[in-house]
């Protein structure tokens, strides 16, 4: 498993996933780690207060130019649901629909409402100089070898897309293999995953327009790079997995929609549904590939498959929703008469053998020594373990390494025939080890610094594994660890180096908050050194808090332009439900515990105040996805404390969600509208449907809620626009245009981007863009001061 690390300026993106095919609410950016899919099995997220004063928020924002004038919106008073008895309005329904003229007319209203507010932020313009030029250095990431060859990506500095180079040593000159620059003319056309055959002859790749899920694969020669006929269509949340022949690979698709010509792909908001692992062989049409595995009766079901590393078997990982949960089946494809040709001339799905048919665990796999395979998995062991079991017994299953009592077994990789590379997160920090694959006793410590692994690039056969690394205040080094000596030997690659940056004027600090119930929330904060806190400064708050995703340290060149420029602290809170502390930690922020999520950094945001770090005012709150969704109850539940807040791609409506694109696989988080008891979990904090006015409910002080950019994309089909469009509409009706004088002064704006999507593949120059527009409206409503 390769873990995703961030090196953009864009969110924080979640670092650890253990999900089947990313199919969560998670945030995915512009990462320079390798598409998975070159992965060996290619498988398919209280202290009280000491002070505040609630008075900034009536009178001392820096004012705007002239007050907001927002849009009349049409309220549609008649779309009433009726949700177990409890009737519930929905009068911005009609803004679900992408294509209606009148939806597109909203848009560009707020569009040009939201140019007016930024027009008037003045640190915009600089942050963009700043960002622009301290982005613009070489980044890489983590190579791999497949046959004789080895392959990596790298941008110059501000590509619109990373480019994927070959070369045939490490010492020997690197050439382009695929410039994913070169197939749009505005970069919006992305490298989304991709695959190399095992004697390297054929690059399998994956390609995704305007930043949506749907992925389109298509084939070149590695040699001389010419391009083959190939081309596979309606591809999502899937790998490429090459049979060791290179006649062909295995992956998953949906099926074709029913008008597929009239559809801009990545805009629709159907559900996805009957998803189907294929296998493709080379110079056909898709229409001849091979049916490997569906299930008509379980539509909602992922589905995806990967070949071993000896080539004789394909594992079949079925998953049902975002849970750490999968089924297993294999099939042994050196026992078929004919082969895979033979399933050509009939109907029959591939004859799979099921290892684990019930949904009470995760199994992934990490070897095999023919019929004995190794996994990682959480059964009984919610902070993982490494097990064992042989095909023959499939009851005997044994433990190879236990389940530690504290660290959280992250990741582990086959290397060097006989050893494995193991990662754990240990307090929100990663270890590195090497251990024996058969019996799991340690064998090296492994000496990195205080950060996030983002990358592990090495087979069973490799003496020689590289190693990705990163951390708030290190913008990237490739390790290259030589296996075979008696101490493994740890040197620098390649390291990633940011002009005009000194991580010796930063510093960072882990601190750990009493949340409302005492739990101990982990929390870093990164800022200048030698900062009296005297509570003056900017402060920006990140958070997820959800989807068993971890949160750990990566470097961030906006974030570091905001601590040199506007003199803030940067801090992340890693709240329950995430996969800090495994499994009992995701569960604690889950379903009927999703209060505990939006308490915790509630808490992590009063302990900055309380310790001097920043006061209300001058508190920005920042969130994407499951975190916009954090954002957005956070500013309901507790208006004043904060001084700004950034929602990104929010999940808004709580009771809707699962009816859109992939949203059902997220109720397994939530839980679900339909369910009576799960309804009045999710309608108590759905930021949707608790839009208040803080001064009626608090008459005795001035309070209003903090100036609020929503952020979304027109071609996000994971979390779709029409949650921040209908929040957007709600909030300025209820806090802006239903009084003829409102108190609410502070702006509730939406950034809506074109041509783009949840964050994936989105190109430099707009991550750029938006960077700058959010900071320096958070930098104008938080009255921070520019520092040459």
């Amino acid at each position: 498993m390769i873990s995703h690390v961030s090196h953009a300026l864009f969110i924080s993106v979640p670092s650890v996933t253990r999900r089947l095919g990313n199919i969560g609410p998670n945030l995915l950016v512009k990462v320079s780690a390798l598409p998975k899919s070159h992965n060996r099995f290619s498988n398919p997220t209280k202290q009280q207060l000491s002070f505040y004063s609630t008075a900034r928020f009536m009178g001392s924002l820096p004012a705007l130019k002239e007050p907001l004038e927002y849009p009349i919106v049409r309220r549609d008073d008649s779309v009433v649901d009726d949700y177990h008895g409890v009737k519930v309005a929905d009068p911005y329904r009609w803004l679900e629909d992408p294509d209606a003229e009148e939806v597109k007319d909203f848009v560009q209203k707020q569009v040009k409402l939201t140019e007016s507010v930024l027009q008037q932020c003045e640190a915009k313009d600089k942050l963009r100089e700043k960002i622009t030029k301290l982005f613009d250095h070489p980044r890489y990431d983590v190579p791999f070898k497949r046959g004789n060859k080895y392959f990596y990506n790298h941008n110059t500095g501000l590509q619109a897309q990373n480019v994927l180079y070959v070369q045939d040593s490490l010492e020997g000159e690197a050439e382009v293999l695929l410039d994913p620059n070169s197939l749009s003319v505005d970069g919006t056309v992305s490298l989304s995953t991709l695959s190399v055959s095992e004697d390297a002859k054929y690059l399998a790749y994956g390609i995704s327009s305007s930043g949506s899920d749907w992925v389109t694969i298509k084939v070149m020669r590695v040699e001389d790079k010419s391009a083959e006929p190939d081309t596979l269509k309606w591809v999502k949340f899937s790998g490429i997995s090459w049979t060791h022949d290179s006649k062909g690979f295995f992956y998953s698709r949906y099926p074709a929609p029913k008008e597929e010509g009239n559809i801009d792909a990545g805009t629709e908001t159907d559900s996805n549904l009957n998803q189907e692992l294929y296998y493709h062989f080379l110079g056909t049409d898709q229409s001849e590939d091979i049916l490997c595995w569906k299930d008509p009766e379980n539509p909602k079901h992922f589905v995806g498959g990967g070949v071993t590393d000896d080539g004789k078997y394909l594992l079949l990982t079925i998953g049902e929703s975002c849970d750490p949960v999968n089924k297993l089946y294999y099939c042994d494809m050196s026992s078929l008469p004919e082969g895979l040709e033979g399933f050509r001339k009939n109907n029959g799905l591939l004859p799979f053998v099921k290892l684990i048919d019930r949904f009470d665990a995760q199994y992934e796999p990490v070897a095999n020594d023919g019929t004995v395979f190794t996994f990682l998995t959480n059964k009984d062991a919610p902070k993982y373990k490494l097990v064992r079991v042989d095909l023959k017994e499939p009851s005997n299953w044994i433990d190879v390494i236990p389940e530690a009592e504290k660290d959280v077994l992250e990741s582990v990789h086959a290397v060097n025939n006989n050893q494995m590379i193991v990662s754990y997160l240990s307090d929100v920090k990663y270890v590195l080890q090497i251990r024996d694959l058969e019996t799991g006793s340690l064998l090296h410590q492994l000496p990195i610094d205080i950060g996030s692994v983002f990358g592990i690039s090495a087979r069973r056969e490799d003496s020689v594994a590289f190693i990705g690394f990163t951390s708030f205040l290190t913008p990237g080094i490739i390790y290259q660890c030589n296996l075979g000596s008696e101490v493994p030997d740890m040197k620098i690659f390649r390291e990633i180096s940011v002009p005009g940056f000194d991580r010796s004027d930063y510093e960072v600090t882990q601190v750990f908050v009493p949340s409302k119930d005492g739990t101990k929330i982990p929390m870093f904060i990164v800022g200048r050194k030698n900062v009296n806190l005297d509570g003056s400064h900017p402060c920006l708050l990140y958070g997820y808090g959800g989807f068993n995703i971890s949160l750990t340290p990566t470097f961030s060149v906006s974030r570091i332009i905001l601590t040199r420029h506007l003199g803030a602290f940067y801090c992340v809170a890693n709240t329950r439900g995430g996969g800090e502390y495994g499994e009992e930690w995701h569960k604690a922020g889950s379903l009927s515990k999703k209060q505990n999520v939006f308490d915790d950094f509630i808490s992590a945001a009063e302990y900055l105040i309380s310790a001097g770090y920043t006061q209300s005012g001058k508190l920005c709150i920042e969130g994407g996805s499951n975190g916009g969704l954090l954002i957005g109850a956070c500013i309901n539940q507790r208006p004043d404390l904060f001084g700004c807040a950034l929602a990104h791609v929010g999940v808004m409506d709580m009771l809707r969600f699962h009816k859109f694109t992939v949203g059902h696989a997220w109720t397994s988080d939530y839980g679900c509208s339909d369910k009576e008891e799960e309804f009045h979990w999710l309608i108590k904090y759905s930021p949707l449907h608790n839009v208040r006015r803080p001064w009626e409910q608090h008459p005795d002080q001035a309070l209003q809620y903090p100036p609020t950019m929503l952020l979304t994309a027109d071609h996000d089909d994971r979390v779709v626009p029409l949650h921040s469009l209908k929040l957007l509409a709600t909030m300025q009706y209820v806090l802006c245009t239903s009084l003829e004088k409102s108190p609410q002064t502070n702006p509730i704006i939406g950034r809506i981007e074109c041509k783009a999507g949840h964050g994936a593949g989105r190109p430099t120059q707009k991550m750029i863009d938006e960077a700058a527009d959010r900071y320096g409206f958070m930098a104008k409503m938080l009255d921070a001061s520019w520092i040459d």
